[in-house]
């Protein structure tokens, strides 16, 4: 008589032929390089790829986060947009640095966030390297400035939200060219960084409880472009 072996908790069948489609959990090395092919070759679904980057970023997450404070910290010191915007924050009242600039895995994919009463987070299981790091740092810091100099309410106000946000994407250097051609794909020669800017304030902006539709973004983003698309402060012009 022939007997069946039951299969241990949380673990797919190698019998079960879905295509490659499903993530298969498992640490090894060769279960690590099932998932990776499958990805690289497009059989594996949506779903089964964010059960690949959620089981990653869990993996990964302390050495993640200490390499995330190594950069904070040597941006802190060394990075001049960095300096430059932190000593402007300083000159308001305001103060941000390593006791409440944080790096954590975060579940929901963005770089990071600001917030007037926490600081600011970093998201470690996102950053790609240094300079992704340096843009976000540089990206809530901006959120912060206008926190402290203009009293902008980011919580609740749909056009303060949006007008920070032109003003952080714009100022970061997140938008400059050589990220937008040869990170995310976009390879237009005029009015990229224009383009950059606006696309990633109606994201923000759509996102947000109070926003009806991605029309709803694109008409308050609208509104304020002119006036904040202009204010480079505290810089005398987009710097990076």
């Amino acid at each position: 008589m022939s007997q069946s072996r039951s299969q241990p908790s949380g673990t797919v069948s190698p019998s079960v032929d879905d295509g490659g489609k499903r993530f298969i959990p498992g640490d090894d090395t060769w279960t690590q390089w099932r998932n990776i092919f499958a990805i690289l070759t497009g059989k594996m679904s949506d779903e089964g790829i964010e059960q690949f980057r959620v089981a990653r970023d869990i993996r990964n997450e302390l050495a993640d986060c200490r390499r995330c404070e190594g950069q904070r910290d040597y941006l802190l010191q060394w990075s001049p947009v960095i300096r430059f915007l932190s000593n402007n924050i300083r000159q308001l009242g305001g103060d941000l640095s390593s006791h409440n600039i944080y790096c954590r895995r975060c579940t929901n994919r963005k770089a990071g966030g600001f917030d007037p009463e926490y600081g600011i987070m970093l998201c470690a299981n996102e950053m790609k390297d240094q300079g992704h790091l340096e843009d976000t740092m540089a990206h809530e810091l901006v959120h912060a400035y206008d926190h402290l100099r203009f009293k902008v309410n980011l919580a609740d106000n749909l056009r303060h939200a949006a007008c920070s946000e032109i003003r952080a994407s714009s100022l970061s250097g997140e938008c400059r060219w050589a990220r937008e051609f040869f990170r995310r794909g976009q390879w237009k020669f005029t009015q990229q960084h224009q383009e950059c800017v606006r696309r990633r304030a109606v994201l923000s902006v759509r996102a947000r409880p109070t926003c009806k539709d991605e029309a709803h973004a694109e008409k308050v983003v609208n509104e304020v472009w002119d006036s904040c698309f202009r204010d480079t402060r505290p810089f005398d012009e987009i710097y990076r």
